[in-house]
Parts: C-alpha cells; structure tokens; sequence
C-alpha cells in the first residue's frame, strides 16, 4: 500500500509551490509519486472547480459549497488516489478533506459532525497518513495572494471573504492538528520559502524513515 501526504493551511501559505517541491523531491529520491490537487485533479473535479471558484457564483450557499466540494473528492479519491495506493505509489495532495472542516466547519459555521458523515462518504474513509499545515497569519497569507494576482495569478471567489473569515478558518486549522498530533506537522510558513522547503522536506524524509522500520 502507499502512503498519502496533503498540505494544508489557509490562503497564501504556499501549498502549492510546497506540494510540488516535495513530490520533485521523493521523485528525486526514487520513489513513485502522483501529485493531485483539490478542488479538481480530474476532468470532472476540474469543472466543478470552475463551479467552486468563479466571482459568478458569489451567492453559492455554504451547504451547496460543501457539496460541490465532496463531489469533487469522491471523485478524485475513486479515480485517482486509491488506484495510486493500491500501486503503492505516494500521493501528495495539495489540500483534502481537512480544508472542509476548516473552511466550511470553523469558517462558514456548519456542523463538524454533519460535514465529517458526508467527507467520510465522500472519500469512503480514506484519510490520510500524514498532514502538513503551512501555518501563517491571515494578513500575511493574503497580501501574498494579492501580490500573486497583481502579476496574474488567480483570485478566486474564496479569495474575497473577509479577514474575520480566514482568522476563523486558521484557528479552524490548528485545532484539528491538536486533536490528531500524530498526523499533523505544523511549519510556520511565515518565514522565508527555501527555509519553509527545507523543513517540510525534511519533516517528510523522517516521517518516511520511520515509516520503513516499522514491523
């Protein structure tokens, strides 16, 4: 069986730029790696992602958004991360289904319980083995953003909610890896980004290590 390792953390934490790093990393390495992302990662969660992020939709309700969002992981886990496993490859997923508890439980307000029976049906159970959260304060992460989109990166609908919005979803955050250390490695992405790839880095070539002893 492989091993499933997500990036986590609020707008402008790095994820992406953090997820490839280490997949080139473990690839370098020699290990087989797929490198996914959320929303999305196939055609059909593409175009629910479409759905998801335009500025048209700036009236979508917070229960249509979880559901949108679940589509889009079932989905991806069926047809894209559970084969990856079964081949024992890594997968390493920029985002999964912690986001949902921490945008739309801590963020949005909906029930943790009703959002976990529907993740859990969504991905038929499957969690993953290790999570890293790219910690950074709220009006850091999203000056980045606008910095980013200033030079045409992406600004999307979740992208205009508002500072009380994404102080929720980061304190929504630190929670959850307090209530399942083991899984969870929190790096403070505040700092500059080779110090940040470093110790994500580093943090996963241990975690694997110790993975391989085990009996």
């Amino acid at each position: 069986m492989g091993v499933f390792i997500t990036l986590e953390g609020p707008e402008g934490a790095g994820k992406t730029t953090v997820a490839q790093h280490v997949a080139e990393r473990l690839r370098a390495a020699g290990y087989p790696v797929i490198l996914t992302r959320e929303p999305g990662g196939t055609p059909v969660g593409d175009q629910v992602r479409q759905v998801l992020l335009t500025h048209h939709n700036a009236d979508m309700t917070p229960e249509a958004e979880i559901l949108l969002f679940s589509a889009s992981r079932a989905q991806l886990v069926r047809q894209v991360i559970k084969p990856a496993l079964e081949r024992s490859t890594i997968v390493v997923c920029d985002r999964y289904a912690d986001s949902t508890l921490a945008y739309q439980g801590y963020g949005r307000g909906l029930n943790l319980n009703v959002l976990r029976h529907i993740t859990d049906f969504a991905t038929g159970g499957l969690r993953p083995d290790l999570t890293i959260l790219l910690d950074v304060e709220p009006e850091v992460g999203l000056a980045r953003r606008r910095r980013a989109s200033e030079s045409g990166a992406e600004w999307n609908r979740l992208d205009n909610e508002t500072l009380n919005f994404f102080q929720r979803v980061r304190a929504g955050y630190l929670a959850l890896a307090r209530e399942e250390p083991s899984r969870w490695r929190i790096v403070d992405a505040s700092r500059p980004l080779e110090d940040v790839l470093e110790e994500v880095w580093r943090i996963v070539k241990v975690w694997l290590q110790d993975r391989l002893r085990q009996p």
